[in-house]
């Protein structure tokens, strides 16, 4: 599918007009309404005219085939013919291939805007927009459902409820990602009442207010916030809008229909608290969009002592009020009362402030989470049953492994026994089988075990963006491109401010040399963005793999301040960027300047901080200092080895600094037990990334014969992120490469791809 294609704001064909983005359908300048699984699947084959789409694909893509039966499929296209004036005997546009699936037919026109499907007809257009308004929407009718496909109760258990909203992935989290491409006021310009029913069992919760005249209290309120928001992420059968979506937003708006359908949501949950000593005094109240008017409300005043089982209380009342059945599970969930220490509760909370912070922006992991992780400790000291503080305190570990980054034994293990003894007292505890996957991904690169656990995550947690989002990390590191798009995608619907979630979505177009939408995406993270530099310096970085320009580059850093905590999280940003400009001097004073023991690339390989220093001073023409300093990186390597053989990092490390001392078959020989111990079979991320290594090694050690066969396969493969013909061309590492002709053709082959 093209790319023009899959982001049309409108598609046409004959007298029909979609509006992918106002989620409407046009037959004969008429409006015809549509339901949300019907209006899914008509987009999805529009886009894809004159291909036969399995009854399987659909259902895959659109209901995620779970506990859906071909019947369901086989209404909606019946309801799809009735609202394009078609029947299964006389069909213009939409065919059955029988055995097989459906195949719409039609010259299909794609466009950014309604005018732009037929400019001649632009006033003609205009003219039925104007009569629509007062034209009642034409019903499409439900037809009978055969008994077999009939549901068997009247509502949906969860895990349909859940499934259905989630793969809309292709059709409506790419809407939520061109919207945001747009700026998200634009879905404004629509009425609430647009927010189809469908969606009506929907609820985003705005951030408390916090009315302690001690503002040192304001965790309390932040804390009661995430409590509530976590009971109503476990309901199956409600949407609910992930915590960084709504955090930007006041606790009292006065414009609750526009907020509400910016975040695609019919209901506000409001709340105030206030801590005084030991009394809490905690009102929440539920808010109708559309009218502004409260479904429910209730004040607690209670005391630090009994003030555990407030965020249970209000996610039940929360079901009930929107009219959503619990499961019992949900139920018995609901029930479980996380922990009866005061004390621990209290440091469970403020624990989450930091953790939050670095969750949020993972630049901040190496100064925010050990302040998470001491508390953590301090409340499981409190209550050793406290499952749920175990479990904060595995992810926590896994975070600071992953980005302080600490790979170290002793961390890993820390993870594990703490997500361990959380399941231990809870076997059912999403977020610490979500921990378990984070320790299996990150920790092991066990994909296997990796997805088994986020399985029952997204079980115990259906509403939860933030698993959504690692299942897609690891559809992208086995390779699986496409789904891993459609699955960033989709973990937007669930948080439509998700800067974290544009970002990686942006980063999958990277690595595919999708670099336009790349652009996009990126942009769209830093528009959501708290503290956007970081996203424009990948965006900018972007541009440098794409256009060999390193203008963005040099501009987005010299906006960071020095000893921000933007700056110091993005020196490698800094060091590459003296590198670029061959400013070997500078290059010095910024590994120099930082005291981190090692350094890990946008694919996570973590190399020792001095390994750079060594590179720059042996560029600087400093041959004893690089010499040295080579020998030392060699020392530790060795002496890590020792306890950690199958890391492929160390080997790489060893391998670059044997190439420093001259040591040119061994270095050769590390760098293919890197390969070996990381291959693109196993990380399609990584793997490529280490391959790209290898590849450099070679050129260090003087073996182009080596280098160049392996650049042209690197270009060939979605590794858009690492190696590209314009990076090449600018990066002073590939400099012993330049007057290859053989390099010189490579570079011209590329060219087009970035």
């Amino acid at each position: 599918m093209a790319a023009e294609t899959a982001s049309a704001a409108w598609i046409a064909f004959g007298t029909v007009e979609i509006d992918t983005l106002g989620h409407r359908l046009f037959v004969n300048g008429e409006e015809v309404g549509l339901e949300r699984k019907a209006f899914a699947v008509l987009v999805l084959l529009a886009r894809e005219p004159g291909r036969v789409l399995g009854r399987d694909e659909i259902l895959d893509m659109v209901w995620g085939h779970s506990h859906v039966t071909p019947g369901v499929l086989s209404r909606v296209i019946t309801l799809l013919r009735h609202a394009l004036g078609e029947s299964s005997e006389e069909s213009r546009y939409l065919h059955t291939v029988h055995g097989v699936g459906f195949r719409l037919d039609a010259d299909v026109r794609f466009a950014a805007s309604r005018e732009g499907l037929n400019p001649e007809a632009d006033r003609a257009l205009r003219a039925t927009e104007v009569a629509s308004v007062t034209t009642p929407v034409r019903p499409v009718v439900a037809l009978p459902v055969e008994a077999s496909a009939r549901p068997q109760a009247p509502s949906p258990p969860p895990e349909t409820r859940r499934s259905g909203r989630r793969v809309l992935a292709v059709v409506v989290a790419l809407l939520v990602l061109a919207a945001a491409a747009l700026g998200w006021h634009q879905f404004s310009r629509a009425p609430v009442s647009a927010v189809p029913v469908a969606d009506l069992k929907s609820i985003a919760v705005l951030p408390f207010e916090n009315l302690s005249t001690d503002q040192g209290n304001a965790y309390f309120a932040t804390g009661m916030q995430d409590m509530i928001l976590t009971e109503l992420v476990g309901i199956g059968g409600l949407k609910v809008i992930s915590r960084t979506s709504t955090e930007k937003y006041p606790s009292h708006p006065e414009d609750v229909k526009t907020i509400a359908h910016q975040l695609g949501v019919a209901t506000l949950l409001e709340g105030t608290v206030q801590k005084v000593g030991d009394q809490v005094l905690i009102n929440v109240q539920l808010i109708d969009a559309s009218s502004g008017n409260h479904l429910w409300a209730k004040a607690y005043t209670r005391t630090l002592d009994n003030v555990f089982n407030v965020e249970g209380e209000v996610a039940q009342n929360v079901a009930q009020a929107l009219k959503v059945q619990l499961t019992s599970a949900e139920t018995a969930r609901i029930d479980t009362v996380p922990t009866s220490n005061a004390a621990a509760y209290d440091l469970y909370l403020q624990a989450g402030v930091h953790a939050n912070r670095a969750y949020d922006d993972p630049i901040m992991s190496s100064s925010e989470l050990p302040v998470a992780i001491s508390l953590y400790q301090q409340a499981l000291e409190r209550d050793p049953r406290f499952a749920l503080a175990d479990a904060a305190l595995a992810r926590a570990n896994m975070q600071m492994y992953f980005f302080g980054p600490d790979r170290t034994n002793a961390r890993l293990a820390d993870a594990k026994n703490a997500a361990d003894r959380a399941l231990a007292l809870q076997p059912d505890l999403g977020q610490a089988h979500y921990a378990l996957g984070l320790y299996h991904y990150w920790g092991h690169r066990d994909y296997a075990a990796a997805s088994a656990q986020l399985e029952l995550a997204r079980k115990a947690l259906p509403n939860s963006a933030t698993v959504e989002l690692l299942i897609a990390s690891v559809a992208r590191r086995q390779g699986r491109w496409d789904e891993a798009l459609a699955l960033f995608r989709s973990a937007t619907v669930l948080d439509p401010h998700s800067e974290f979630g544009f970002s990686q979505l942006a980063v999958t177009y990277q690595s595919m040399r999708r670099y336009a939408e790349a652009d996009q995406a990126f942009g769209s993270a830093a528009a959501v963005s708290h503290n956007p530099a970081g996203e424009r310096l990948s965006q900018a970085y972007n541009a440098l793999v794409w256009k060999g320009d390193p203008a963005p580059l040099h501009a987005a850093l010299a906006d960071m301040v020095p000893g921000s905590a933007a700056y110091d999280g993005n020196v490698m940003g800094i060091y590459f960027d003296h590198w670029l400009k061959r400013d070997y001097a500078g290059v010095i004073k910024v590994v120099e300047a930082d005291k981190r023991e090692s350094w890990d690339d946008t694919d996570n390989i973590a190399l020792p901080r001095l390994l750079y220093l060594a590179w720059a001073l042996e560029a600087a023409g400093d041959k004893d200092r690089a010499a040295a300093t080579f020998g030392d990186v060699a020392t530790k390597m060795q002496a890590a080895l020792a306890t950690r053989p199958e890391d492929a990092d160390l080997h790489l490390a060893l391998g670059y600094a044997y190439a420093g001392l001259g040591r040119k078959a061994e270095a050769v020989a590390e760098g293919e037990r890197a390969v070996a111990l990381m291959p693109v079979s196993k990380d399609a991320l990584t793997g490529a990334d280490m391959l790209a290594n290898q590849a450099q090694l070679y050129v260090r050690v003087g073996q182009p014969d080596q280098a160049i066969p392996l650049i042209d396969r690197l270009l060939s493969m979605p590794t858009g992120a690492i190696m590209s013909s314009a990076l090449l061309q600018v990066d002073p590492s590939w400099d012993p490469l330049r007057d290859d002709p053989r390099f010189k053709t490579l570079l011209q082959k590329y060219a087009r791809h970035g």
